[in-house]
């Protein structure tokens, strides 16, 4: 299971993003960047993420692996909940949640790091 989803589903926001990717010869570096809140939505997580891998400048043909982390974590009810009035933000947000119910109706035995790994059919 991706990052994103596993958050929400042990009620847990992430104060920072740590990027790891590792390259030809074994070699890694480590990158992480904080946000400017805690958050737990895929919206917000997914920006920083780009962010940190735009920064990183990194080469296709030398990169093996890369590896996302949520780092700083606190209880999701630690979040603020802010009034916005970005209609298109918040669509997405219900949408999020109505994928996460039918996600855990499915895929209910799924979590840890071994469900990210699924082999191709």
């Amino acid at each position: 299971m991706p990052l994103l989803p596993l958050l929400r589903r042990r009620g847990q926001a992430a104060r920072a993003l740590t990027l790891t990717p590792r390259f030809a010869g074994g070699s890694t570096w480590t990158k992480t960047r904080r946000l400017a809140e805690p958050s737990l939505h895929d919206d917000d997580l997914r920006t920083v993420a780009y962010r940190l891998v735009d920064a990183a400048g990194l080469q296709r043909g030398r990169l093996t692996g890369l590896a996302l982390k949520g780092e700083d974590l606190i209880d999701a009810g630690q979040v603020a909940q802010q009034i916005r009035l970005d209609t298109a933000r918040e669509a997405r947000l219900v949408a999020q949640a109505a994928v996460d119910r039918v996600r855990d109706k499915y895929e209910p035995d799924i979590i840890g790091p071994a469900a990210a790994f699924r082999h191709a059919s």
